[in-house]
C-alpha cells in the first residue's frame, strides 16, 4: 500500500477516535431572524465558545463538547451589541454581553440541557426544559445513536397561546412566556421548600397546558418520565425553530 494511503487511513482513524471521548453539537438557526445562542457549562465544566455568539438565519455552527460535558444552551432574541460586545437582548439575556462567560440566561427562555456521560455511565442524557419559561421553539436530536435515542423538543410557538398572566412583552409583541414559578413566585409553583420533591410538587394547571402543547419537553421540575432522553451518539443537532 502506498505511503499516502497509510497516512489517509491514519488520519481517518484519528478523526473517528477524536469523537469517542466527546460529542459534536451542531447548532442550527431555522428561524426567520438572527439569534444569539447562549451556552453555560455546568459546575466544574468549561463553557465553549465563550458562552455565546451570533447565528444568522439559516446558519449553523459546530461546537465540540469535551468528554462528560454537562451544560445548557438557549437562544437569545432581539439582541443589540456594540463593538465591545456589550448590549442587551429581549429574551435570554446574560448580564448584557455577547459572550455569556459563565452567566445563565434571564428567564423566560427555552433551555436545552445535557450531560454527555459521567463517571458512572457512558450514556448521554438530554432534554428541552420549559421550567425557566419559553421564548422560542427548539429541539435536540441525535445523529445516529441506535435504537432508543429520542428527540427532545418544544416545536410549537407557546407565545401565541401564552396565558395573559404569563406573557412577557416588548412593546405590543409577546416575546416570552413565563413559567408559573417566575410569575407566581411561590414554593408550590417553584418546587422549593416543602415542595422540593416529586411527592409534594405536582404539575400545575400551567404545567399541564405546556405539556399538552409540548409533550417532549419538561413542563415542571419533576417531569422526568416523559421528558428525559438517553442516548450514546457522537453528534447531536440543536435546532432553533425546528420544522414541525
Amino acid at each position: 500500500m502506498p505511503t499516502s494511503s497509510y497516512i489517509f487511513l491514519f488520519l481517518c482513524l484519528m478523526h473517528c477516535l477524536s469523537f469517542t471521548n466527546g460529542a459534536q453539537i451542531i447548532l442550527v438557526n431555522n428561524c426567520k431572524e438572527s439569534l444569539w445562542p447562549g451556552i453555560l457549562g455546568g459546575a466544574g465544566h468549561p463553557t465553549p465558545k465563550d458562552g455565546g455568539f451570533h447565528l444568522g438565519s439559516g446558519e449553523e455552527v459546530v461546537m465540540d463538547a469535551p468528554d462528560k460535558w454537562s451544560g445548557r444552551i438557549w437562544g437569545r432574541q432581539g439582541c443589540c451589541f456594540d463593538n465591545n460586545g456589550k448590549g442587551t437582548c429581549d429574551t435570554g439575556d446574560c448580564a448584557g454581553g455577547l459572550h455569556c462567560q459563565g452567566t445563565g440566561g434571564v428567564p423566560p427562555a427555552t433551555v436545552v440541557e445535557m450531560t454527555l456521560g459521567s463517571s458512572t455511565s457512558p450514556l448521554h442524557f438530554y432534554d428541552v426544559s420549559l421550567v425557566d419559561g419559553f421564548n422560542l421553539p427548539v429541539s435536540m436530536a441525535p445523529v445516529g445513536g441506535g435504537i432508543g435515542c429520542g428527540v427532545a423538543s418544544c416545536e410549537v410557538d407557546l407565545n401565541i397561546c401564552c396565558p395573559s398572566a404569563l406573557e412577557v412583552r416588548r412593546g405590543s409583541k409577546v416575546v416570552g412566556c413565563q413559567s408559573a414559578c417566575l410569575a407566581m413566585k411561590s414554593a408550590k409553583y417553584c418546587c422549593t421548600g416543602d415542595y422540593a420533591n416529586p411527592k409534594t410538587c405536582k404539575p400545575t394547571l400551567f404545567a399541564h397546558l405546556f405539556k399538552a402543547i409540548c409533550p417532549k419537553a419538561y413542563s415542571y421540575a419533576f417531569d422526568d418520565s416523559s421528558s428525559l432522553n438517553k442516548c450514546r451518539a457522537s453528534r447531536y443537532v440543536v435546532t432553533f425553530c425546528p420544522p414541525k
